[in-house]
């Protein structure tokens, strides 16, 4: 890991009170001081995860920059929810790009900073899986190639949640969207398609790679904070479970979450320089059905009957991914 976890352990809770850690030891989230980069009074659902990782990651990075931060946004659910005409809850220097081209949009906003010597303020672009793995995957490849000095934020909710919950790119195996409905003898997303974001940015062998979940907010802090530290193309794919699109309660956000990333369906790594340099260890290994179970959109792989050919398929691939990054301890039950 990129930090050192600091470990408390309490009957019947998680909670970490303020008075027990020293101040250099607390989150952003948990000190008075946090920006509120994205602040109360936005649009979106109850337990939305993107709202989430949006106020983490953005008040992280205005910490680890010293406020001296410009964001672009791409058209989808973080800019629609955080901006109905004409209010915002946005307290940043922030741009509203079309769907497809914000990576080229905080280029451009990099390029002027440079020409006008403000080396110290530093520039992020962000958007959800479908303005990032689909219409927007060319200007961010660019992006990526031409090395241009921008962190690039990926708040991963698997489909196109603004416009009735199409299926994206990054839509898993399976699922049910408005666009693969659950009928036919392969119900949900076919498998074999789709785009591995955080692998693809690997490839490019850009400064900096990590994935991170809003169940992990020190891991997700301090990954943002690294990032901060380098110079050139950036990428974090941040998971960002969505109560309405997947089905699941509103208070189990962070629940799913959780459970995306120890059943190894969601590797959790950081990378520098195109090698992966620390993994997020699975703490319980659990079996996929656990991820599945709470959420609507795989329930037709349990009801009217269990399909067990489909839930080994996608046990299969968790598997593989423990195997590609390591995910699990020796002794790992």
């Amino acid at each position: 890991m990129s930090f050192q976890p600091v470990k408390f352990y309490q009957t019947g809770t998680f909670t970490v009170g303020n008075r027990l850690l020293p101040d250099a030891e607390r989150s952003v989230q948990a000190n008075m001081r946090r920006t509120n980069s994205l602040n109360s009074g936005h649009r979106a659902c109850q337990g939305c995860g993107e709202a989430l990782g949006a106020r983490y990651a953005i008040d992280a990075a205005m910490n680890a920059t010293g406020n001296r931060l410009v964001a672009a946004n791409a058209t989808g659910c973080l800019e629609v929810f955080s901006t109905p005409y004409p209010e915002t809850s946005w307290q940043i220097p922030w741009i509203h790009s079309l769907f497809g081209n914000t990576a080229a949009v905080a280029t451009g906003i990099a390029a002027a900073l440079k020409v006008k010597a403000k080396s110290d303020v530093r520039v992020i672009a962000q958007g959800g899986d479908g303005g990032t793995t689909d219409i927007g995957f060319g200007c961010l490849s660019g992006m990526f190639e031409r090395n241009d000095d921008v962190l690039y934020i990926c708040y991963d909710n698997e489909a196109y949640m603004n416009t009735g919950v199409q299926r994206s790119s990054a839509t898993p195996p399976a699922a049910r969207t408005a666009t693969t409905m659950a009928v036919g003898s392969e119900p949900g997303n076919p498998f074999g398609q789709g785009k591995n974001l955080p692998a693809i940015a690997l490839a490019h062998d850009i400064a900096y790679v990590a994935t991170a979940t809003v169940a992990e907010l020190r891991d997700l802090e301090a990954k943002v904070t690294r990032a901060m530290e380098f110079r050139g193309a950036r990428y974090i794919h941040i998971f960002v479970p969505c109560p309405l699109g997947w089905g699941h309660a509103s208070h189990d956000t962070i629940r799913i979450a959780r459970l995306a990333k120890e059943t190894g369906l969601f590797p959790v790594f950081e990378a520098e320089n195109g090698e992966i340099v620390s993994v997020s260890k699975i703490r319980h290994r659990l079996p996929v059905e656990e991820y599945l179970r709470p959420q609507k959109r795989f329930a037709h792989l349990f009801s009217p009957q269990p399909r067990a050919q489909v839930i080994a398929h996608l046990q299969a691939i968790a598997d593989r991914n423990i195997r590609k990054y390591g995910l699990c301890e020796e002794n790992a039950q």
